[in-house]
């Protein structure tokens, strides 16, 4: 079957001459026609995500024409609008993806907003609801290596789309012809029949506008004297972040030179994540030369931002996802209800992988923390909740661990570029104040404990991968682990059972042990990868991180 496929693909005269070299290359050599055939990229909530190259089970146009085309069946079907937002970033052919998807679109009498330069997925949710679209498509394959690429679809609350729709657009795809099935308009064409539009200059302000109104000490920027090394990773952060930080008052920014500009092939970070420290190499190497106070990364289309502080010892030390998470509640909390802007009852949001110290500070000020699937729709379904009852105001923060942060309902996913405004107000403000970022660190984990938080992953390649995944999984379930590393479970849930945990079924085991840490085992929904999450608590450090070495040495048989 498919040789078959390969056949077909080498015998029709291709568009992208890319491809017909990669197909000749392969000829003859079936393991690289399997790998590139025997499967389709499938499309779900997340949409689809890949390496760039020629086959069913690679990002190109034809598979990108194939999804807008179920896309847009689903779209016809929804009434309103009948109008698509798209974004994109700076990786290999986002700029060709994009433009595809709105000659697919336009093709089908589908209108389009799509911007006129990359701009990150904030800007895609915010757009998506500013032109009350029926939906949005952001092509960016996150923070994965330069040789993938990837089609995010939002549904019109500027959330990631559903299952419910996602199935549908699915189904439709699966109806479409991977190489004659999309209908095609030029994009001049779609242009000049006005079925495709730039976004307008007032869409882009109006985000803007809505980023700077969360600021929670507006004016603290203009006058603290902050000094800020910023990395965009050679994505598409530069223009958002650095204008919304201009705006507020930092001036004294020093951008990484080597990853000011966009850039697919990432040439100073195999894996542009702000995640790794390789990534921050050299934004940190520039911090210590320039004696920055803070240095930010944001990744490749904007929706995380990593950190590394100044210690007392001038000395720069990286900040995780969850330790961000908890100083940026912090701040946040402390500062509203001195100003008087907490509104009652408010609520801040987290994933359940995300640190239980969140919780305990969110109880100590007062505000109902809400735990929530990982994946930033989940924090965007809550606030559509709050919305829905008229008390979106509510919502005053959520975060993921992965460095994920959303303070305002005015878009559904993460956003870098708040994200960036947050923290370098809450480091111009303990500057003010004779502190730091570090010292209120510090103060937390003396206040409420010494929380270790740290991520594991097992990596599964090739096509066996997801199966090998799968049979972990069911071991675990089949055979539930009664102890690990001498530590007993005293608690396990599985949240299949959506009975049981009162949210939408999903595929985490969770594990309390009888120390009080937790060991949560979940594969990852984009990347073929098995995560195992850690929290641990001891009276310092070392005693928290011993107990995680321990937890994580019982793991690794379970998991090889």
């Amino acid at each position: 079957m498919y040789m078959d496929d390969y056949k077909r693909w080498v015998d029709v005269e291709l568009e992208d001459a890319a491809l017909t070299k990669e197909l000749e290359e392969i000829a003859g050599n079936e393991e690289e026609i399997k790998e590139r055939f025997a499967v389709a990229l499938k499309f779900g909530t997340a949409g689809l995500r890949g390496v760039l190259g020629a086959g069913s089970n690679r990002m190109n146009i034809y598979v990108v024409r194939q999804a807008t085309q179920g896309l847009a069946n689903w779209v016809k079907t929804q009434g309103g609008n009948q109008l698509v937002a798209i974004s994109y970033d700076s990786r290999i052919n986002s700029d060709v993806f994009a433009k595809e998807s709105a000659k697919v679109l336009a093709a089908n009498g589908v209108k389009v907003r799509i911007y006129d330069a990359l701009m990150p997925v904030p800007a895609l949710s915010f757009a998506t609801r500013y032109y009350k679209a029926n939906a949005g498509i952001m092509i960016t394959a996150s923070h994965n290596p330069a040789k993938y690429n990837g089609y995010k679809a939002y549904g019109p609350d500027g959330c990631q789309m559903t299952d419910e729709a996602a199935n549908v657009v699915y189904a439709e795809i699966q109806k479409t012809d991977i190489l004659t099935g999309a209908k095609l308009m030029s994009f001049e064409e779609g242009m000049k029949a006005g079925l495709i539009e730039y976004v307008g200059e007032d869409c882009k302000e109006a985000l803007y506008d809505a980023i700077k109104a969360r600021s929670v000490r507006p004016g603290i920027c203009r006058t603290a004297g902050l000094k800020l090394v910023y990395s965009p990773l050679n994505g598409s952060g530069l223009v958002p972040v650095m204008r919304v930080l201009s705006d507020i008052g930092i001036d004294d920014v020093t951008i990484v030179p080597e990853q000011k500009y966009p850039d697919g092939n990432f040439p100073t970070c195999p894996y542009p994540n702000p995640e790794i420290f390789e990534a921050l190499r050299l934004g940190l190497e520039l911090a210590e030369k320039e004696g920055a106070d803070l240095m930010l990364a944001t990744d490749p289309d904007a929706d995380r931002v990593g950190i590394a502080m100044k210690c007392p010892d001038g000395t720069y030390e990286l900040v995780s996802g969850n330790e961000v998470g908890v100083l940026l509640l912090d701040y946040i909390c402390a500062s509203r209800i001195e100003n008087g802007t907490m509104p009652e009852h408010a609520v801040a949001v987290k994933s359940i992988v995300s640190t239980p110290l969140a919780d305990a500070i969110a109880a100590h000020y007062g505000v109902e923390m809400r735990n929530v699937l990982t994946g930033f729709k989940w924090i965007g379904d809550q606030i559509a909740q709050l919305e829905a009852a008229g008390e979106v105001d509510r919502f005053i923060f959520g975060f993921e661990e992965s460095y994920g942060y959303l303070a305002g309902p005015y878009v559904r996913d993460k956003d870098a570029i708040i994200g960036s405004m947050i923290i370098c107000e809450m480091a111009a403000y303990y500057r003010s104040i004779g502190s730091s970022i570090k010292q209120r660190l510090e103060e937390l984990y003396a206040e409420y404990g010494r929380y270790l938080n740290k991520v594991d992953s097992f990596e599964f390649p090739g096509l066996s991968g997801m199966d090998k995944m799968t049979g972990i999984m069911d071991g675990l379930r089949q055979n539930p682990p009664t102890e690990f590393a001498g530590d007993k479970v005293v608690k396990a849930v599985d949240y299949k059972n959506a009975a049981e945990t009162g949210l939408p079924a999903a595929n985490i085991l969770i594990y309390t042990l009888e120390s009080g840490a937790t060991v949560i085992v979940r594969p990852s929904g984009t990347e073929p990868k098995i995560k195992t999450y850690f929290t641990t608590l001891g009276k310092d450090l070392a005693e928290a991180q011993a107990q995680k070495d321990k937890l994580a040495e019982a793991l690794k048989p379970i998991l090889s």
